[in-house]
């Protein structure tokens, strides 16, 4: 959806937005009016602390203590420390399906220039390259746990109303891909029960703020980084024909490649292999013995992933023997721990859950926006295997007013990730809240 449309859906949603509160109906007007209530008491400020306080990847200590802290003091029973930084919050209320809600923690290392009041001056040492680097919440995590609180205590101020397990995960280093992985290393399910039904959400900054976004298929595409080590022997430039040049060989495979998209998936399949690096050779006339490729490869369900890694294997492989290396020489394909598969919503709870937020919160709050980019998220290592019914869904984080600008020529929206990132957070979190606990009851009724 291109800019001027989400402006126009904007401005449709300026009244809703503004007055959902006070003029929901009486099925969710308490629902409403409370989490309103908590933002203005406790919710606003906890963001504002969180969004000042960021953290990086797997050392997200002070966050995932704060966090720990609220999940308990509203009757949670919290593990900390699973799978590094992460938290696990149990609430058992009867009998009924267990269900699992994740809120991910960590920030980036960027500056913040966003201009905000409470903006991050935060810094921290960079586990990964151990420099001090600018810490800011450029990808709106403050927003995910900030609601992961809120619906902590809606459910259990409300447990007349639902009946059965509530699982609350305050998940560590999703930004590196490596955080759900980690947890599920530290035996998750073993430790603390496999759900019946897994959720979790992003803010979206290309959404207005409070717009509900849930599509059926795969709003987030799986992700692998990988290596290929091209053996050679190393020659004079001026003698080529007594070595074998990985740089050619490397070459040819770049090329080789891109076959996999265009004539390996069928033309409807989305699917993305694209070589970001590529280093051999010291000198100009010296063949090099070595070749080092770097690839992301992106894909929307597991058929296509399989495809595509089973197919830079058999091409990197083949092309080796192709250039009469021998067996021990052929070209090395290395997995990196920064993958994650694709995730992919349940058709049929995406049905369900899109239905009772249509009926709770009206069907202009509601909308089924297919994703345009192929961004990762590695929420998938918590459903895929075993495979657990799923939805991933989608909160506007951008308010009416920054909308208005932009449509009008004013400054461009700024992208996650960007310095530049910001979120109208009352709306956001608070519309994070309701449609969190509205699929919670949906999931789990009272007896």
């Amino acid at each position: 959806m291109k800019i001027k449309q989400l402006f126009q859906l904007a401005l449709t949603l300026t009244f809703s937005l503004g007055s959902i509160l006070a003029h929901a109906d009486l099925k969710d007007s308490d629902l409403a009016a409370s989490i309103n209530a908590d933002y203005n008491n406790r919710l606003g400020d906890l963001f504002i602390h969180f969004h000042r306080n960021p953290e990086l990847s797997f050392i997200e200590f002070k966050t995932a203590k704060k966090l720990a802290s609220e999940l308990r003091s509203s009757g949670f029973e919290v593990t900390e420390k699973v799978g590094g930084t992460g938290i696990v919050a149990i609430l058992k209320n009867g009998d009924g399906p267990l269900v699992m809600m994740r809120g991910d923690m960590d920030a980036l290392p960027i500056k913040e220039k966003s201009g905000l009041a409470y903006a991050s001056t935060a810094t921290q040492t960079d586990p990964v390259t151990g420099t001090e680097v600018p810490v800011m919440h450029a990808c709106g995590h403050d927003v995910h746990i900030t609601s992961l609180i809120g619906t902590a205590r809606q459910m259990s101020a409300r447990m007349d109303q639902w009946s059965g397990t509530l699982m609350l995960i305050g998940q560590p280093a999703e930004e590196r891909i490596q955080g759900a992985k980690a947890m599920m290393d530290d035996n998750l399910w073993q430790r603390f029960g496999q759900p019946d039904y897994a959720l979790a959400f992003h803010v979206a900054a290309g959404l207005p703020a409070g717009l509900v976004n849930v599509q059926e298929g795969s709003p987030f595409a799986g992700s692998d980084s990988l290596d290929i080590i091209v053996h050679g022997v190393g020659a004079h430039g001026a003698s080529p024909h007594a070595g074998k040049d990985p740089i050619l060989l490397g070459s040819q495979i770049v090329v080789a490649l891109q076959t996999l998209v265009s004539r390996e998936l069928p033309p409807r399949e989305p699917g993305v292999v694209t070589v970001g690096s590529f280093h051999s050779g010291t000198k100009h006339n010296i063949i090099s013995d070595r070749a080092h490729l770097q690839l992301t490869v992106r894909n929307t369900n597991l058929e296509t992933r399989e495809t595509l890694l089973k197919g830079i294997k058999r091409i990197a492989e083949n092309l080796g023997r192709a250039a009469g290396l021998p067996e021990d020489k052929l070209p090395e394909v290395i997995y990196s721990k920064s993958s994650t598969p694709p995730t992919v919503n349940n058709s049929s709870l995406v049905r369900r859950l899109k239905a009772a937020w249509q009926e709770e919160l009206g069907d202009d709050q509601v909308v089924s926006l297919s994703s345009q980019g192929m961004g990762a998220e590695d929420f998938p290592y918590f459903t895929t295997e075993p495979a657990i019914p799923s939805v991933y869904f989608s909160i506007g984080g951008t308010s009416i007013a920054d909308y208005q600008a932009a449509s009008n020529g004013g400054p461009a929206i700024p992208s996650h990730h960007s310095p530049l990132f910001k979120i109208d957070p009352q709306p956001a979190v608070t519309r994070g809240v309701h449609a969190t606990v509205i699929a919670l009851m949906d999931l789990m009724p009272a007896d």
